[in-house]
C-alpha cells in the first residue's frame, strides 16, 4: 500500500493555507426507478437500483445518478456545458512553488502503517458496504465512531453525519481555521461486489483511500495542526450508486455559498504496479491539478496521468457544482486493479 506517498500529497496541500437543460424524460418520473447518465450527450435512462450495479458498475460503465439533481447550472455542466475554468482560476490562484515542506515533512515522519492496516481489515470484513444494505449502514456507523476516536486528541475538531435518502450517512470532519474558506480532501467508503447482494470487500476500492485519509487525520490531530483555512475530510457514501453521497454534499455547499479553495478526491490507493501516484486530468480544475502535480513532484517524484471518463468518482460532483476539484489515484486506468467491484477486491 502506497499510503505514505498519498499522505505526502495530502499534507502538501498545507501550502494552500496561504494563499444542461433537463433531459426531456426527466420531467416524468418513474416510480422505483433512477435516472442515470453515462456521458454528457446521454439524455438519460431510467433503471432499477440493481441494474445500476449489475448492468453498469459491474461492467465498468461509469454513470451519474441525476434523479435528484435539479440545479440548472449543475445539469448543464453534466451535459457538456462549459465548467468556466477561467472563472475558477480567477477565483483561486494556486502557488507556483511548494512551500511549508519542513512542517509537512515533520508530519509525514509521524505516519505509520499499523492503523491503516487494521482499519482496512475491518472495512473489508464487512460483507459489503453497499449503500442500500444493512452492512452499508453498519460501516458508516463504524467509520463515524472511528474518526471521532482517531481525532480525539484535538478537541477543536468537529464531526457530523450528512444524511441522505438512503440509510448510509456520509461523514464530514472539520479542523477549524481562522478563515472559513475550505480545503477539502475526500474518499468514498461504500463498496460493491457486482450486485446488491454480492460479497464486496472493497479493499482497494475504496477502503484504501479511506484509510489514507484516516491516517492523515490521525497525524494532524495528534500534532494539533491549526490551519489558516479550515480543512475538511469528507467520507462519502453511495459513490458506487452514481456519486449519490457527494452529489448531495456538494449541492448543499453550493446552496450555502461556501468558499472552497480546493477539493482533492482520493479513490483507490492500494494497488500500484508503477509505484507512482496518478493524477487524472478530466472533470477536474486545471489550475488545482497542476498544483497537485507540483506537490507530488516535490515529495515523491514523477507522477503518472490519465483520464477516467464521465462520472468516474466523486470529484465530478464538486466540479459539476462549480468547485475546484482534482483527483489522485494509485494507477492509470490501463494498469489499474483488475479486481475492483468483485468479491476479490
Amino acid at each position: 500500500m502506497h499510503f505514505i506517498t498519498y499522505l505526502a500529497a495530502v499534507a502538501g496541500l498545507s501550502g494552500l493555507i496561504t494563499a444542461i437543460p433537463t433531459p426531456d424524460g426527466q420531467l416524468e418520473t418513474s416510480p422505483g426507478l433512477r435516472l442515470i447518465k453515462t456521458s454528457e450527450k446521454d439524455p438519460g435512462v431510467w433503471v432499477t437500483e440493481e441494474d445500476k450495479i449489475a448492468k453498469y458498475r459491474a461492467k465498468k460503465i461509469n454513470f451519474i445518478d441525476v434523479t435528484d439533481i435539479k440545479d440548472p447550472d449543475t445539469l448543464s455542466r453534466l451535459s457538456g456545458a462549459s465548467a468556466d475554468d477561467a472563472a475558477r482560476l480567477a477565483a483561486v490562484v494556486y502557488p507556483t512553488t511548494v512551500s511549508h515542506q519542513t512542517q509537512a515533512n515533520a508530519l509525514i515522519a509521524n505516519a505509520n502503517v499499523a492503523g491503516p492496516q487494521s482499519w482496512l481489515k475491518t472495512l473489508s470484513n464487512f460483507y459489503n458496504r453497499y449503500y442500500r444494505s444493512s452492512y452499508g449502514t453498519q460501516s458508516s456507523t463504524w467509520l463515524f465512531n472511528q474518526v471521532k476516536s482517531i481525532a480525539a486528541s484535538n478537541p477543536t475538531i468537529t464531526f457530523s453525519q450528512f444524511t441522505h435518502s438512503y440509510n448510509q450517512p456520509s461523514i464530514i470532519v472539520r479542523i477549524p481555521g481562522s478563515s472559513p474558506s475550505l480545503v477539502i480532501v475526500g474518499a468514498h467508503f461504500d463498496s460493491t461486489g457486482g450486485s446488491a447482494t454480492a460479497r464486496g470487500p472493497g479493499a482497494d476500492d475504496n477502503g484504501s483511500g479511506v484509510v489514507v485519509l484516516l491516517e492523515t487525520l490521525r497525524v494532524l490531530a495528534a500534532a494539533k495542526f491549526a490551519p489558516k483555512n479550515t480543512m475538511e475530510f469528507h467520507f462519502y457514501s453511495g459513490e458506487e450508486g452514481g456519486l449519490l453521497g457527494s452529489a448531495d454534499v456538494w449541492r448543499s455547499y453550493k446552496s450555502a455559498g461556501k468558499s472552497v479553495l480546493a477539493f482533492v478526491n482520493t479513490d483507490m490507493a492500494g494497488y500500484s504496479p508503477s509505484g507512482k501516484i496518478s493524477v487524472y486530468n478530466d472533470y477536474a480544475d486545471t489550475g488545482l491539478t497542476a498544483y497537485v502535480r507540483r506537490i507530488v513532484s516535490a515529495y515523491i517524484g514523477t507522477s503518472t496521468q490519465d483520464t477516467c471518463g464521465y462520472g468516474c468518482s466523486d470529484h465530478a460532483s464538486a466540479y459539476s457544482n462549480g468547485f475546484p476539484a482534482a483527483y489522485v489515484c494509485d494507477e492509470p486506468d490501463a494498469t489499474s486493479d483488475p479486481y475492483i467491484h468483485s468479491d476479490r477486491d
